[in-house]
Protein backbone atom coordinates (compact mmCIF):
# COMPACT_ATOMS: atom_id res chain seq x y z
CA UNK A 1 0.00 0.00 0.00
CA UNK A 2 1.61 3.06 -0.92
CA UNK A 3 2.23 5.58 1.85
CA UNK A 4 -0.25 9.11 2.45
CA UNK A 5 1.28 12.15 -0.18
CA UNK A 6 1.69 15.29 2.46
CA UNK A 7 -1.08 17.65 1.57
CA UNK A 8 1.66 20.21 1.21
CA UNK A 9 2.67 18.64 -1.69
CA UNK A 10 -0.66 18.26 -3.74
CA UNK A 11 -0.44 22.38 -2.64
CA UNK A 12 2.78 23.21 -4.55
CA UNK A 13 2.36 21.26 -7.49
CA UNK A 14 -1.43 23.13 -7.84
CA UNK A 15 0.51 26.55 -7.43
CA UNK A 16 3.10 25.09 -9.70
CA UNK A 17 0.79 24.06 -12.60
CA UNK A 18 -1.84 26.79 -12.53
CA UNK A 19 1.62 29.27 -13.46
CA UNK A 20 2.72 26.92 -16.27
CA UNK A 21 -0.45 27.02 -18.13
CA UNK A 22 -1.26 30.82 -17.87
CA UNK A 23 2.81 31.30 -18.34
CA UNK A 24 2.04 29.22 -21.44
CA UNK A 25 -0.73 31.06 -22.21
CA UNK A 26 -0.08 34.82 -21.87
CA UNK A 27 3.94 33.91 -23.33
CA UNK A 28 1.97 32.67 -26.64
CA UNK A 29 -0.53 35.15 -26.13
CA UNK A 30 2.17 37.94 -26.00
CA UNK A 31 4.07 36.40 -28.92
CA UNK A 32 1.71 36.18 -31.32
CA UNK A 33 0.27 39.54 -30.92
CA UNK A 34 3.96 41.12 -31.52
CA UNK A 35 4.82 38.58 -34.27
CA UNK A 36 0.83 39.14 -35.86
CA UNK A 37 0.29 39.92 -39.16
CA UNK A 38 4.16 40.68 -39.52
CA UNK A 39 4.32 37.71 -42.48
CA UNK A 40 1.83 35.22 -43.85
CA UNK A 41 2.56 31.61 -44.73
CA UNK A 42 1.06 29.67 -47.72
CA UNK A 43 0.22 26.07 -46.12
CA UNK A 44 -1.78 25.60 -49.26
CA UNK A 45 -2.36 22.18 -50.71
CA UNK A 46 -3.84 19.54 -53.42
CA UNK A 47 -6.63 17.16 -52.88
CA UNK A 48 -7.18 15.09 -55.65
CA UNK A 49 -6.04 17.88 -58.37
CA UNK A 50 -7.98 19.82 -56.41
CA UNK A 51 -5.58 22.89 -54.79
CA UNK A 52 -7.52 24.12 -51.99
CA UNK A 53 -5.57 27.52 -50.75
CA UNK A 54 -4.67 28.41 -47.22
CA UNK A 55 -2.83 31.40 -46.25
CA UNK A 56 -1.77 31.42 -42.66
CA UNK A 57 -0.65 34.38 -40.73
CA UNK A 58 2.26 33.52 -38.20
CA UNK A 59 0.85 34.84 -35.33
CA UNK A 60 -1.85 32.29 -35.69
CA UNK A 61 0.37 29.34 -35.76
CA UNK A 62 0.91 28.94 -31.39
CA UNK A 63 -3.09 30.22 -31.00
CA UNK A 64 -4.47 26.94 -31.14
CA UNK A 65 -1.92 26.41 -27.61
CA UNK A 66 -3.97 29.20 -25.62
CA UNK A 67 -7.42 27.19 -26.11
CA UNK A 68 -5.66 23.90 -25.06
CA UNK A 69 -4.25 26.21 -22.10
CA UNK A 70 -8.06 26.91 -20.83
CA UNK A 71 -9.47 23.69 -21.63
CA UNK A 72 -7.33 22.62 -19.18
CA UNK A 73 -7.69 25.18 -16.98
CA UNK A 74 -11.76 24.75 -17.06
CA UNK A 75 -11.07 21.21 -16.67
CA UNK A 76 -8.92 21.21 -13.48
CA UNK A 77 -9.28 24.57 -11.89
CA UNK A 78 -12.98 25.63 -12.88
CA UNK A 79 -14.57 28.30 -14.86
CA UNK A 80 -13.63 31.42 -12.58
CA UNK A 81 -9.58 30.93 -13.13
CA UNK A 82 -10.23 30.31 -16.57
CA UNK A 83 -12.00 33.56 -16.70
CA UNK A 84 -9.42 35.14 -14.60
CA UNK A 85 -6.48 34.13 -16.76
CA UNK A 86 -8.64 35.62 -19.48
CA UNK A 87 -8.82 38.84 -17.95
CA UNK A 88 -5.36 38.67 -17.59
CA UNK A 89 -4.64 38.65 -21.38
CA UNK A 90 -6.49 41.44 -22.46
CA UNK A 91 -4.66 43.32 -19.12
CA UNK A 92 -1.08 41.64 -21.54
CA UNK A 93 -2.66 43.15 -24.87
CA UNK A 94 -2.87 46.58 -23.47
CA UNK A 95 0.75 46.52 -21.94
CA UNK A 96 1.89 45.51 -25.37
CA UNK A 97 0.19 48.35 -26.87
CA UNK A 98 1.75 50.79 -24.01
CA UNK A 99 5.11 49.39 -24.51
CA UNK A 100 4.84 50.09 -28.30
CA UNK A 101 3.51 53.61 -28.07
CA UNK A 102 5.93 55.06 -25.69
CA UNK A 103 8.79 52.88 -27.76
CA UNK A 104 7.83 55.18 -30.43
CA UNK A 105 6.85 58.37 -28.62
CA UNK A 106 10.14 58.83 -27.31
CA UNK A 107 13.39 60.43 -28.84
CA UNK A 108 15.44 58.14 -31.19
CA UNK A 109 18.11 58.68 -33.79
CA UNK A 110 15.78 57.67 -36.74
CA UNK A 111 15.82 60.47 -39.58
CA UNK A 112 13.33 63.10 -39.21
CA UNK A 113 12.10 65.47 -41.79
CA UNK A 114 12.72 68.89 -40.22
CA UNK A 115 10.04 70.43 -42.06
CA UNK A 116 6.88 67.71 -41.07
CA UNK A 117 8.30 65.99 -38.33
CA UNK A 118 7.50 62.68 -40.21
CA UNK A 119 10.24 59.76 -40.11
CA UNK A 120 12.40 59.19 -43.24
CA UNK A 121 12.00 55.95 -45.08
CA UNK A 122 14.55 54.13 -46.89
CA UNK A 123 14.92 53.63 -50.35
CA UNK A 124 11.91 51.10 -50.89
CA UNK A 125 10.05 53.65 -49.33
CA UNK A 126 10.03 51.55 -45.31
CA UNK A 127 10.21 53.10 -42.21
CA UNK A 128 12.14 51.64 -39.59
CA UNK A 129 12.10 48.26 -38.50
CA UNK A 130 10.21 49.03 -35.14
CA UNK A 131 7.83 51.50 -36.59
CA UNK A 132 6.74 48.77 -39.27
CA UNK A 133 6.55 46.41 -36.61
CA UNK A 134 4.47 48.78 -34.17
CA UNK A 135 2.24 49.82 -36.93
CA UNK A 136 1.69 46.30 -37.77
CA UNK A 137 1.19 45.41 -34.32
CA UNK A 138 -1.29 47.91 -33.50
CA UNK A 139 -3.48 46.64 -35.74
CA UNK A 140 -3.08 42.97 -35.37
CA UNK A 141 -3.57 43.88 -31.39
CA UNK A 142 -6.32 45.75 -31.65
CA UNK A 143 -8.12 43.46 -34.17
CA UNK A 144 -6.87 40.79 -31.83
CA UNK A 145 -7.86 41.93 -28.31
CA UNK A 146 -11.72 42.78 -29.79
CA UNK A 147 -12.06 38.97 -30.86
CA UNK A 148 -9.90 37.30 -28.31
CA UNK A 149 -12.66 38.57 -25.67
CA UNK A 150 -15.32 37.31 -27.34
CA UNK A 151 -13.46 34.13 -28.63
CA UNK A 152 -12.20 32.90 -25.27
CA UNK A 153 -15.02 33.79 -22.90
CA UNK A 154 -16.94 31.67 -25.85
CA UNK A 155 -14.80 28.75 -25.43
CA UNK A 156 -14.93 28.91 -21.18
CA UNK A 157 -18.50 29.13 -21.44
CA UNK A 158 -19.70 26.56 -23.83
CA UNK A 159 -16.68 24.32 -22.24
CA UNK A 160 -18.44 23.99 -19.23
CA UNK A 161 -22.00 24.12 -20.94
CA UNK A 162 -21.36 20.87 -22.67
CA UNK A 163 -19.71 19.81 -19.07
CA UNK A 164 -22.91 20.15 -17.48
CA UNK A 165 -24.91 18.64 -20.15
CA UNK A 166 -22.76 15.37 -20.32
CA UNK A 167 -22.29 15.41 -16.74
CA UNK A 168 -18.50 15.75 -16.81
CA UNK A 169 -18.03 12.59 -19.35
CA UNK A 170 -16.89 13.03 -22.82
CA UNK A 171 -13.97 15.65 -22.62
CA UNK A 172 -13.58 15.22 -26.28
CA UNK A 173 -16.61 16.58 -27.21
CA UNK A 174 -16.67 19.81 -24.94
CA UNK A 175 -12.95 20.63 -25.95
CA UNK A 176 -13.90 20.08 -29.85
CA UNK A 177 -17.56 21.85 -29.81
CA UNK A 178 -16.21 24.68 -27.53
CA UNK A 179 -12.81 25.23 -29.61
CA UNK A 180 -14.74 25.25 -32.77
CA UNK A 181 -17.56 27.20 -32.54
CA UNK A 182 -14.92 30.04 -30.56
CA UNK A 183 -12.57 29.82 -33.13
CA UNK A 184 -15.02 30.60 -35.95
CA UNK A 185 -15.75 33.49 -34.16
CA UNK A 186 -12.19 34.32 -33.48
CA UNK A 187 -11.00 33.84 -37.08
CA UNK A 188 -14.04 35.87 -38.25
CA UNK A 189 -13.64 39.01 -36.08
CA UNK A 190 -9.72 39.37 -36.87
CA UNK A 191 -10.07 39.15 -40.53
CA UNK A 192 -12.54 41.52 -40.73
CA UNK A 193 -11.41 43.89 -38.22
CA UNK A 194 -8.01 43.94 -39.41
CA UNK A 195 -8.91 44.83 -42.71
CA UNK A 196 -11.64 47.45 -42.85
CA UNK A 197 -9.86 48.71 -39.65
CA UNK A 198 -5.96 48.36 -40.08
CA UNK A 199 -6.08 47.89 -43.42
CA UNK A 200 -3.26 45.38 -42.68
CA UNK A 201 -4.33 42.36 -44.62
CA UNK A 202 -2.47 41.83 -48.07
CA UNK A 203 -5.08 41.91 -50.52
CA UNK A 204 -4.79 42.74 -54.22
CA UNK A 205 -6.14 45.55 -55.13
CA UNK A 206 -7.05 44.16 -58.47
CA UNK A 207 -9.76 41.27 -57.20
CA UNK A 208 -12.98 41.13 -55.63
CA UNK A 209 -12.64 41.91 -51.98
CA UNK A 210 -14.53 39.39 -50.60
CA UNK A 211 -13.39 36.16 -52.22
CA UNK A 212 -9.83 37.12 -51.06
CA UNK A 213 -11.45 37.86 -47.02
CA UNK A 214 -13.16 34.17 -47.31
CA UNK A 215 -9.99 32.63 -48.16
CA UNK A 216 -8.17 34.75 -45.20
CA UNK A 217 -10.82 33.42 -42.77
CA UNK A 218 -11.30 29.57 -44.14
CA UNK A 219 -7.92 29.24 -43.91
CA UNK A 220 -7.37 30.43 -40.57
CA UNK A 221 -10.23 28.71 -39.48
CA UNK A 222 -9.29 25.37 -41.18
CA UNK A 223 -5.41 25.54 -39.23
CA UNK A 224 -7.23 26.26 -36.05
CA UNK A 225 -9.95 23.39 -36.26
CA UNK A 226 -7.04 20.84 -37.57
CA UNK A 227 -5.07 21.68 -34.78
CA UNK A 228 -7.88 21.48 -32.28
CA UNK A 229 -8.56 18.31 -33.31
CA UNK A 230 -5.30 16.70 -33.49
CA UNK A 231 -4.62 18.24 -29.30
CA UNK A 232 -7.97 16.00 -28.28
CA UNK A 233 -4.82 13.49 -27.61
CA UNK A 234 -2.78 15.30 -25.62
CA UNK A 235 -5.62 16.90 -24.14
CA UNK A 236 -6.51 13.69 -22.69
CA UNK A 237 -3.24 12.53 -21.81
CA UNK A 238 -2.92 15.65 -19.71
CA UNK A 239 -5.82 15.83 -17.97
CA UNK A 240 -5.06 11.90 -16.92
CA UNK A 241 -1.85 12.67 -15.69
CA UNK A 242 -2.33 16.05 -13.89
CA UNK A 243 -5.51 14.67 -11.75
CA UNK A 244 -3.36 11.99 -10.37
CA UNK A 245 -0.28 14.71 -10.18
CA UNK A 246 -2.46 17.17 -8.51
CA UNK A 247 -4.42 15.27 -6.21
CA UNK A 248 -7.88 15.47 -8.10
CA UNK A 249 -10.69 12.85 -8.41
CA UNK A 250 -12.12 11.99 -11.79
CA UNK A 251 -14.58 14.85 -12.68
CA UNK A 252 -13.98 17.50 -9.56
CA UNK A 253 -12.40 21.16 -10.22
CA UNK A 254 -9.76 23.03 -7.49
CA UNK A 255 -12.16 25.68 -6.25
CA UNK A 256 -10.49 28.36 -4.08
CA UNK A 257 -11.63 25.94 -0.81
CA UNK A 258 -9.02 23.26 -2.42
CA UNK A 259 -6.17 25.71 -3.38
CA UNK A 260 -3.67 26.68 -0.78
CA UNK A 261 -4.31 29.83 1.42
CA UNK A 262 -1.10 31.92 2.60
CA UNK A 263 -0.58 31.30 6.21
CA UNK A 264 -0.70 34.97 7.68
CA UNK A 265 1.46 35.60 11.26
CA UNK A 266 -0.58 36.06 14.09
CA UNK A 267 0.14 39.19 16.71
CA UNK A 268 3.06 37.42 17.73
CA UNK A 269 4.60 36.87 14.76
CA UNK A 270 4.25 33.24 14.29
CA UNK A 271 2.51 31.56 11.48
CA UNK A 272 -1.38 30.69 12.03
CA UNK A 273 -2.21 27.49 11.44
Amino acid sequence: MNPPVDPRLFERRRVRVLLLLSGIFLGTLGVLNILGISRFVDLSFDVFGLSIPMVVAVGVLPYPITFLCTDLLSELYGRKRANDIVWVGLILNLWIVFLLWIGGALPGFEGVDPATGVLLTDAAGREPVFFEIRALAFGAVTASMLAYMTAQFCDVHLFHFWKRLTRGKHLWLRNNASTMVSQIVDTTAVILITHFWAKALPINPDADLWPQLFTFIASGYAFKLIVALLDTGPLYFLVHRLRRYLGIKDHEELDEAMMPVPHMPDDNGKEAA
